[in-house]
């Protein structure tokens, strides 16, 4: 695993500190090791057996700490499957297909066999969004509902940021952290004032952003015939002021491709989208709903 990371040491200081936010889970969890042509990789389960499946996807240089306050909340309506995506900072294998090939959707159907899932709903942010959007337009008869918060692959990738980075970076950890406000969106007044344990988080990402070493490949981009093919209901959420992503062509493209889609654009929002929870399950909720009516 260390390939992926800069130094042992720091993968193992990352996995530890990502080990006692596991611990913390907020509501009873099983962690399950799945099988999978790519390796082994890691699901934290929660929620009751017998509701309707939902696989979460998280974004790069993450894991499904991400996910802790949203799957509290969500797994009291269906059964949570929040996933270590395969070559990112968890305890999933390090390995890293192309992103062009259909390997990812590869590794999906076996985590869904894994789960003994033949359908599911997906929630997935930026490259979890993007994995999402192409695991549906391969295998949309899998996919019952779709959620996407700043998904990659369907507006145009920026590169501005990088050239922000280039001037902070020389300037260590100060800089690194100045780097990750602007890049997800945060306000500095956000961090002086947050409380303790969302500056511990902080500080883990700021660990992980300094032990791990992020994918170097841009993100194929979905074509109109592909995006077409989306045709369960998806909502997708986006920030007008994500410095990564173009969120207005995000936003076009699924409109004129997706026409059903419904695509709330958030016009002083960043790449991180807090307080989403409520928004994307009263989107899930009208499957359930309709379930349960049926």
């Amino acid at each position: 695993m260390t390939g992926i990371y800069t130094s042992a040491e720091g993968a193992r200081a990352v996995e530890s500190r990502y080990r006692e936010y596991l611990d913390a889970w907020p509501v009873p969890s099983e962690h399950l090791r799945l099988p999978t042509r790519e390796g082994e990789t890691f699901v934290v389960a929660c929620g009751p057996k017998d509701a309707p499946p939902l696989v979460l996807l998280h974004g790069s240089m993450a894991n499904t700490v991400m996910w802790a306050d949203d799957a509290a909340v969500w797994s009291r309506h269906f059964r949570v499957y929040a996933v270590d995506m395969i070559g990112e900072p968890g305890l999933s294998a390090p390995s890293r297909p192309d992103l062009a090939s259909d390997s990812y959707a590869l590794w999906l159907d076996d985590l869904l066999d894994g789960i003994g899932a033949r359908n599911v709903s997906l929630v997935g942010t930026s490259l979890g969004g993007w994995l999402a959007v192409d695991y549906a337009t391969r295998r949309p008869d899998r996919v019952d509902r779709m959620a996407l918060m700043c998904p990659g692959g369907i507006g145009r990738q920026k590169t501005g940021f990088l050239f922000v980075a280039l001037l902070l970076l020389p300037f260590g950890k100060r800089g690194r952290r100045t780097l990750m406000r602007h890049v997800l969106g945060i306000p500095a007044s956000a961090m002086a004032h947050a409380d303790p344990a969302r500056q511990a988080f902080a500080d883990y990402v700021a660990l992980i952003d300094r032990s791990f070493r992020p994918r170097k490949e841009r993100l194929p981009v979905f074509g109109d015939d592909a995006l077409r093919r989306l045709a369960m209901p998806v909502l997708v959420i986006v920030g007008g002021r994500d410095v990564m992503l173009d969120s207005y062509g995000t936003s076009r493209r699924m409109r004129e491709d997706v026409p059903h889609a419904t695509v709330d654009l958030l016009p002083e929002a960043g790449h991180l989208l807090p307080s989403q929870t409520e928004r994307i399950l009263a989107f899930l909720q009208v499957e359930e709903g309709a379930r349960r009516h049926a």
